[in-house]
């Protein structure tokens, strides 16, 4: 009997090295595979079949023409939505800095806050050392890219005054036929709009040299700052990833089109202009390239096809019953269309931005719901900037100031 008492020991002791063998294995293979389940130096995002609870620290890099300031929209919400500290650009500057690569002098009351701000989005000339002194450590980083070649037309028509290399050509066509006769480097500054406009944003040299070994050191690097990269072309698509991303509601990320313009001001290129736009900007086309690929990537990972298709559907669904509730014309209109001033965008070279206009009948809530989802970018930064900087001298934007009466009658917009 004492004999079978050791083997009875033995055996149970052999079965508890098994069991524990097997979840040392088993948490090996969760730990070594976590890019399925999480994001890379991200190890508090979860899957979205799991509890999650939102994510309130997110810096968002705006870059220009990728359909940035509908996500500004958005993220102006939510920080009022939860009432969330917000950095944002310093005095009379609208911008955080930009050009100009960024420093925590750039934000409002930087010395005062320190690294308690809970959002960051207005334009910025990406600068991590800097923003992380601004930003805690959980924060959610990410940015959204378009394809260079409508990202180019775009800036084109819309940076058409303020870039010199844009100014003189007769189209974005004749400017591509021959970019280096309109395009001088002495001018970078007025320029980044006309070459490689979203490697700037992201902090690097937009007239770099096109080499192998140093853009995929960028494309690694940008990898580390940012959790995630969108990508403007499949804008709904990139919405149900953020939402997963951030744990966000639907409402978070339902949107209206801000800062679109009239059809009629788009250039058309022509073929050999398209490819004239991979070679011009190649550093930009790389790196759509690679975060086209990383972000279905993502979305096999984080959502599924199956499921992204469903989501996507809720979210245009959810949208267009906005829409119904809250536009008289169901689209934006075009300035001149405009009925309310105060909802006038920012106009700028040769684009005709468009707006929207509200139905009359609409009860205080939801009056409150439908002019914040239409507020344009400079209006709703300032409106911010008054609430949480009270003793600070206003903005200076130079059109009407939809929140000023606002906030003293909340039964209707200001007309003045």
């Amino acid at each position: 009997m004492k004999s079978f008492g050791c083997v009875s020991r033995h055996i149970k002791y052999l079965l508890f090295l098994k069991l524990w063998l097997g979840f040392v294995f088993l948490s090996g293979f969760f730990h070594t595979n976590k890019n399925v389940l999480f994001w890379r130096s991200s190890p508090e995002l979860v899957t979205p079949h799991l509890p999650c609870r939102a994510r309130t620290n997110v810096m968002f890099l705006k870059t220009h023409k990728t359909a940035s300031s509908t996500i500004l929209n958005m993220l102006f919400r939510f920080t009022e939505k939860h009432n969330l500290t917000i950095a944002l650009p310093a005095k009379q500057l609208v911008h955080l800095g930009y050009p100009e690569t960024f420093t925590t002098s750039f934000v409002e009351e930087f010395q005062t806050i320190g690294q308690n701000y809970n959002i960051m989005c207005n334009h910025l000339r990406f600068n991590r050392l800097e923003v992380q002194k601004v930003m805690a450590e959980n924060t959610f980083y990410f940015s959204i890219v378009r394809n260079p070649v409508s990202q180019l037309e775009s800036s084109y028509v819309y940076y058409k005054d303020a870039a010199p290399a844009f100014r003189t050509s007769k189209d974005v066509n004749e400017y591509l036929a021959s970019p280096m006769s309109y395009y001088h480097k002495v001018n970078y500054k007025q320029n980044i709009y006309a070459r490689n406009n979203m490697w700037f944003d992201f902090g690097y040299d937009n007239n770099a040299k096109d080499d192998e070994s140093y853009i995929q050191a960028v494309l690694e690097e940008i990898e580390q700052n940012f959790h995630l990269v969108l990508i403007a072309d499949y804008f709904d698509e990139s919405m149900i990833l953020l939402k997963h991303a951030l744990c966000w509601d639907l409402d978070d990320v339902v949107y209206f089109k801000l800062n679109s313009r009239k059809e009629d001001t788009v250039q058309t290129l022509t073929p050999e202009s398209k490819e004239r736009v991979k070679v011009w900007c190649s550093l930009d086309w790389k790196l759509y390239l690679h975060f086209n690929q990383t972000f279905w990537k993502r979305i096999q990972e984080i959502v599924g096809l199956e499921e992204l298709e469903k989501e996507v559907n809720h979210l245009r669904a959810r949208q267009k019953e906005l829409m119904e509730t809250c536009l008289s014309d169901w689209r934006p209109v075009e300035k001149t269309r405009i009925k309310d001033k105060a909802l006038m965008p920012f106009q700028s070279g040769a684009a005709s931005i468009l707006s929207y206009n509200l139905n009359q009948d609409l009860d205080n809530k939801s009056l409150r719901t439908c002019q914040k989802i239409v507020m344009p970018e400079l209006q709703y930064m300032s409106y911010l900037y008054a609430l949480q900087h009270p003793h600070k001298k206003r903005k200076q934007l130079g059109f009407p100031l939809f929140w000023n009466s606002f906030q003293e009658n909340k039964t209707s917009p200001s007309h003045s």
